[in-house]
C-alpha cells in the first residue's frame, strides 16, 4: 500500500509511463531516483545502484559531469531559445553540425537535428519518401527493417520496430513497411550453420524479400548495427558487407540507426565502423549529449541534400522541422559532450575497460539458466533459457528475464529487460576495472538467486 501523499502516491495518481504495466504500476508505485554520481545512482531512500544501462543506453559520461552543467547554464544565461527555420541560426547548432561531420565513418552533407531517436528516424522516412518523389520515382516508397529491430515510437519508427507490442493494439505497422528476418545466429541458426553461411542466407532472404515487392517499390533498409532493445544482437560475421550488396544491387538505401551504438559505445566512433557499414543517412542521439539534455541528429549525404535543395526551391521550401530542432542549450551541451569525449580519449578509454566487462560477462555462459551471453565494447545481453541444450525458453508466466532484472535492482544493480528471456548491459562509457567487478558481483548474485526462484 502506498503512503498517501508520498511521491510514490503521486505518480501513481498523476503521470502515464512508457513501457510500463500500468495496473502493476498502481500496486507496486515506482522505484524513484533522486540523484546520480559517475556510474551510480540513489533512489529516495537512499539505496546505491550501479546504473548498468546508462540511464537508457545513453549517459555515457556518467552523472555529475559538471562540465555538461555549466554548457546548458552558461547557454541559458546567454541566448536559451532560439530556432533554425527559415535561414535562422546560431553558434551551437552551427558548431555542432560541424563536429558531427568531422565524426562521420563515410563521407556525410548535412545534419538535420531532432529532439529523439525516433524523431531522427521519422526524419529520415520523410527524406527518404521526398527524395524518391523528387527525383520521379513515386512507387519507390517501402521501407524494410528487421524482425526484433528498434527504430523508436512515432507512427512510422513503431513500425520499424520490429517487436509485437509495439504494433499491438495500435493499429500498427503502416502501409509499406515490411520486416526482414532477424540475424540472430543462436536463434535462429541452422544446426551446424557458420556465421558466414547464416549472414548468406540473411543476405539472400533479403534478397529474394526485395524481388517479391519489386526493387522499384522498395526505398530504404533499416538497420542497428546492434539490436539494442530487441536483445542486443550482434550480426553475425560478413553480415553487413553481404547485406549492402543485395540494396545496392537494387538501389535501396541504407539508413544506419546509431542512436545506441554511436560515440564509441563498440569501439569505434560508430557501430558502421564496426560492422563495415557504409550508410546513405546515420541517425543517432542518446550520446550525443550523454543523455543530459534531449537532442538527436539525422545525417545524410551529398547526392540526397543536392536532390532535397532542387526540389526544396522547386517547392519554394523544405517543409519539416521542429519547434526545437537545433535548439541552443542542447545543442551546447552536445558539442562539450564531443569535447570531453576527445580531451579525455573516450575511444580508448572503452578499448581499455571493454574486455574486462566482456570477459567478465562471457563466464556466465555456463551459468546453468544462462543460453548465451553476446555484445561488444561496453554493450552486452545475457539470456536465460530453461534447458541450455535445447535453448528451450522458460514459460512465459515465469517471466524470467523480468525476474532477473528484478533481483539485479535488489542487489543494486539497473539493467533492462530484453523481450521476457533476458536483460541488456550498456554501463556508462567512463566505468572503470573496479566497477566493473562490482557490477559482475552484484550481476552473479542476482544470477543465482534468479536461478533459485525459477527451479522452485
Amino acid at each position: 500500500m502506498l503512503r498517501a501523499n508520498s511521491a510514490e502516491a503521486r505518480d501513481v495518481a498523476f503521470q502515464l509511463h512508457p513501457y510500463t504495466n500500468l495496473s502493476k504500476h498502481e500496486t507496486d508505485g515506482p522505484l524513484i531516483m533522486s540523484r546520480g554520481q559517475g556510474v551510480r545512482v540513489w533512489d529516495n531512500s537512499g539505496k546505491e545502484y550501479i546504473e548498468g544501462l546508462a540511464g537508457l543506453w545513453c549517459v555515457a559520461l556518467g552523472y555529475g559531469e559538471k562540465r555538461l552543467i555549466d554548457a546548458a547554464k552558461a547557454q541559458m544565461e546567454r541566448l536559451a531559445y532560439y530556432h533554425v527555420f527559415n535561414s535562422k541560426s546560431h553558434e551551437p547548432a552551427i558548431d555542432l553540425a560541424e563536429r558531427v561531420l568531422k565524426l562521420m565513418p563515410v563521407p556525410m552533407s548535412k545534419v538535420f537535428f531532432n529532439n529523439s531517436g525516433s524523431e531522427a528516424n521519422d526524419t529520415a522516412v520523410k527524406i527518404i519518401w521526398y527524395y524518391n518523389n523528387a527525383i520521379g520515382r513515386p512507387k519507390k516508397k517501402k521501407l524494410i527493417a528487421r524482425h526484433q529491430g528498434y527504430h523508436g515510437v512515432t507512427v512510422a519508427t513503431a513500425s520499424l520496430t520490429g517487436l509485437p507490442n509495439n504494433h499491438r493494439d495500435f493499429d500498427l505497422p503502416i502501409a509499406n513497411i515490411f520486416h526482414a528476418d532477424c540475424p540472430h545466429l543462436y536463434r535462429f541458426g541452422k544446426p551446424g550453420e557458420s556465421e558466414e553461411q547464416f549472414a548468406t542466407r540473411m543476405a539472400e532472404s533479403l534478397d529474394a524479400m526485395i524481388e517479391r515487392e519489386g526493387a522499384d517499390t522498395v526505398a530504404a533498409f533499416f538497420a542497428e548495427p546492434i539490436m539494442g532493445a530487441g536483445g542486443v544482437i550482434v550480426p553475425p560475421k560478413t553480415y553487413f558487407p553481404k547485406i549492402q550488396q543485395v540494396l545496392k544491387k537494387h538501389d535501396v538505401m541504407l539508413v544506419a540507426d546509431e542512436v545506441i551504438t554511436g560515440f564509441y559505445r563498440t569501439g569505434n566512433a560508430f557501430g558502421t565502423e564496426t560492422f563495415e557499414m557504409k550508410p546513405d543517412i546515420l541517425t543517432m542521439a542518446k550520446a550525443l549529449s550523454s543523455g543530459y539534455v534531449p537532442i538527436s541528429a539525422t545525417v545524410i549525404s551529398e547526392q540526397i541534400y543536392q536532390v532535397l535543395k532542387k526540389q526544396s526551391e522547386k517547392i519554394g521550401v523544405f517543409s519539416h522541422g521542429f519547434t526545437y530542432s537545433g535548439h541552443p542549450v542542447p545543442a551546447a551541451v552536445a558539442v562539450e559532450t564531443l569535447k570531453i569525449y576527445e580531451e579525455r580519449d573516450m575511444l580508448g578509454q572503452v578499448r581499455r575497460v571493454s574486455p574486462r566487462f566482456q570477459q567478465g560477462l562471457r563466464k556466465f555462459a555456463a551459468h546453468p539458466i544462462v543460453g548465451e551471453v553476446r555484445g561488444t565494447g561496453l554493450i552486452a545481453g545475457i539470456e536465460v533459457v530453461a534447458n541450455k541444450e535445447t535453448k528451450e525458453r522458460y514459460d512465459a508466466k515465469k517471466g524470467a528475464g523480468a525476474l532477473l532484472a528484478a533481483r539485479c535492482q535488489e542487489n543494486g544493480l539497473i539493467v533492462r529487460v530484453l523481450g521476457g528471456d533476458g536483460i541488456a548491459l550498456c554501463p556508462p562509457l567512463v566505468i572503470n576495472e573496479a566497477e566493473i567487478d562490482e557490477l559482475l558481483k552484484r550481476l552473479g548474485k542476482a544470477l543465482d538467486e534468479t536461478a533459485e526462484r525459477l527451479a522452485a
